[in-house]
């Protein structure tokens, strides 16, 4: 079986490290690096959360670098309100046995796609902007990329504002240059990530699983869940950012309809917003395929065999 060659940026957060933990066991992909940027929490956590949660799989040996600390323009919007006060409240993660590269996570974005010589999935579950900056740096880089599967905006709602969605709103210039640059990006947005809901019975189903990891998941999505819980009261919590890499790996698990998409970035009530042209009413070509369903069963089996994968085997040396 040929090899998905991945690259990972993310603000880890709790769905982030299910996603990424998903990512580190699925056995049909080479993670070829895992960049963090400032947005569930600022930076330098989300750099440590992702080694934290690295380490905690044995997955030491990919590389690691921290991107942008705020965004292209305005000031930073960060969510401890529903992550903590770290990002990753409600477990006793390891501390990162390894050290982070020392290398701006918008550079090691274009060096990896440049020494890929494989086509690659980026795989974004954060604010764009690593992205958009990679983007700025060396465009030509990008057309190895295959699939630009990102976790943000939305059709139809938002959840940090009633317009718009937190990693687009975190970073609306960026999400506009990545939505302008041509690629082959594929858009998963609240309108299916809100479907994807683990209830009470799906986070014991994981803790049931044993071992440090199912142990540790259980925990970040008890305490993500109060969060859902206090708000939405829906019976369960939505892993966002585990759709898009559950997609990323298992193409089918979410179906599209392609869209012309623009991102407002001057409105007052609408800053943030995806504004998708479902119906074609612009006349303007499509630049995203935008999620429009997802195969919930689908997504918890692929959710479930992942974590049941771990410990996983060293790797060969």
């Amino acid at each position: 079986m040929k090899k998905i060659s991945l690259l990972l940026d993310m603000d880890p957060g709790h769905d982030d490290a299910v996603a990424l933990l998903a990512a580190l066991a699925h056995p049909g992909c080479r993670i070829l690096a895992v960049t963090t940027v400032a947005g569930n929490t600022a930076v330098e956590n989300t750099c440590a959360n992702a080694r934290r949660i690295m380490t905690l799989a044995g997955r030491t040996g990919v590389p690691v670098a921290a991107g942008a600390s705020r965004p292209l323009s305005g000031r930073p919007v960060t969510a401890e309100n529903v992550h903590g006060r770290t990002g990753l409240e409600g477990a006793n993660l390891p501390e990162p046995a390894f050290a982070a590269v020392p290398d701006f996570a918008p550079e090691l974005i274009v060096r990896r796609l440049r020494g890929s010589s494989q086509p690659v999935t980026l795989v974004a579950t954060a604010p764009l902007t690593n992205i958009a900056l990679a983007l700025l740096r060396d465009r030509e880089a990008f057309h190895r990329v295959e699939r630009l599967v990102i976790m943000g905006g939305a059709a139809g709602e938002g959840n940090v504002t009633p317009a718009a969605e937190f990693n687009v709103y975190a970073d609306p210039e960026a999400a506009g240059i990545v939505l302008g640059a041509g690629l082959p990006l594929f858009m998963v947005g609240l309108d299916v990530t809100h479907q994807a809901i683990m209830t009470g019975k799906d986070i014991e189903t994981m803790r049931g699983l044993g071992g440090d990891v199912g142990a540790a998941v259980a925990g970040l999505l008890d305490f993500y869940r109060g969060h859902y819980d206090r708000v939405y009261a829906w019976g369960g919590v939505p892993l966002h950012d585990a759709c898009a890499v559950a997609e990323a790996l298992c193409p089918g698990i979410v179906t599209f309809s392609p869209m012309a998409v623009e991102v407002e970035t001057r409105g007052e009530f609408t800053r943030g917003r995806t504004v998708c042209d479902r119906w074609g009413v612009t006349g303007k070509p499509a630049n995203a395929a935008v999620a429009t369903g997802i195969r919930i069963g689908a997504l918890k089996k692929f959710i479930f065999e992942a974590l049941g994968r771990f410990p996983l085997p060293s790797p060969p040396r």
